[in-house]
């Protein structure tokens, strides 16, 4: 009997452009799993700063990804302290180290090539989904929003969790970030040559998912 084709939807962009959001309805609508591969890079990310050390250390940073248990974080996608700017900031950093991202590279494309739960297909949404981990996935779309649009977001997002934060300072980190993710050597966040792009900058959540509906079922309707 033939193996049924798996179907994988890469979901990529910059930090709040609304990919997060986007993934997890596409993964309901369709029933495939989902991974937020953000909250991967998060979590290397918080574990050397709760050792007293510095994201930016390539050793130190290597050392958490390796100790890293994937699946104890896929469910702690609701955790607070993963989806603060900290953890944020410390993401963007770990993330530019190829050791970090040669750790966790098996781990995504796993998850691609044999869904948990023995779904029919997989939706990821991260930075380098088309260009690095599925470049064969037939859905990919990349989401992206004005920085000032995104760091509003993040700012609203923040204060609805009780964390002190100011827009000045979110929009700040955002660029910060923005620069950094766009200039890396490895790995840019840029979108793949034949991914889609869709910008939510006037959008709101329900707008952008059927938007992003609208692209996939076309694609998957065409038989990939």
């Amino acid at each position: 009997m033939e193996k049924p084709l798996l179907i994988v939807i890469a979901i990529d962009g910059p930090s709040a452009s609304g990919k997060g959001t986007i993934g997890r309805k596409l993964a309901q609508h369709f029933g495939f799993a989902h991974l937020d591969t953000g909250l991967l890079y998060r979590a290397v990310g918080l574990a050397v700063l709760r050792k007293g050390g510095d994201p930016s250390d390539a050793a130190q940073a290597e050392k958490a990804a390796l100790a890293l248990d994937a699946a104890q974080i896929i469910g702690a996608a609701n955790d607070d302290e993963l989806r603060s700017d900290k953890a944020s900031l410390a993401a963007s950093k770990v993330a530019v180290l190829p050791a970090v991202r040669a750790a966790l590279l098996k781990f995504q494309k796993d998850f691609c090539e044999k869904p948990p739960q023995g779904k029919k297909g997989a939706v990821l949404d991260g930075r380098d989904i088309g260009t690095v981990i599925a470049p064969d996935a037939p859905v990919k779309i990349f989401v992206t929003a004005s920085a000032e649009a995104r760091a509003m977001r993040r700012f609203k997002e923040l204060r609805a969790r009780g964390q002190d934060a100011t827009y000045a300072s979110v929009l700040a980190d955002m660029k910060e970030r923005d620069a950094r993710d766009a200039t890396r050597s490895l790995a840019p966040v840029k979108p793949a040559p034949d991914a889609v792009v869709l910008d939510t900058t006037k959008l709101d959540a329900e707008q952008a998912f059927a938007k992003a509906l609208e692209i996939a079922t076309g694609i998957i309707g065409r038989g990939c």
